[in-house]
């Protein structure tokens, strides 16, 4: 993992996912959460005005956007290492590594 690339990891099912928000990867987000900007859809994690579908959304996109697709049904149902919590604590983790600068992403 490549925390300089805006890397982060997500163990799903036992096995370890790279998940990096591209700037596809943000429109796709931007689209499924149906808001009218970037800023507005970041306003909407930092708020914690998130539902889990959000979450889900954010994962996924992120899991696209490091060329690691996972179908939405599939990561609906999977077990995640550390539970809802750490799927959290990685979606915001995967937003602020998006908007760092290389030296700020460690």
């Amino acid at each position: 993992m490549n925390p300089y690339r805006g890397e982060v990891s997500l163990v799903v099912d036992g096995a370890p996912r790279a998940m990096r928000l591209s700037l596809g990867a943000l429109a796709e987000l931007e689209a499924a959460l149906g808001e009218d900007s970037l800023l507005a859809m970041v306003e909407r994690f930092e708020t914690g005005s998130f539902r889990s579908a959000d979450l889900i959304s954010l994962l996924l996109a992120g899991m696209r956007g490091a060329g690691q697709p996972m179908e939405r049904e599939t990561l609906v149902n999977a077990a995640i290492e550390g539970g809802p919590m750490a799927a959290a604590k990685a979606g915001a983790l995967l937003l602020k590594r998006a908007f760092s600068v290389a030296d700020e992403a460690v």
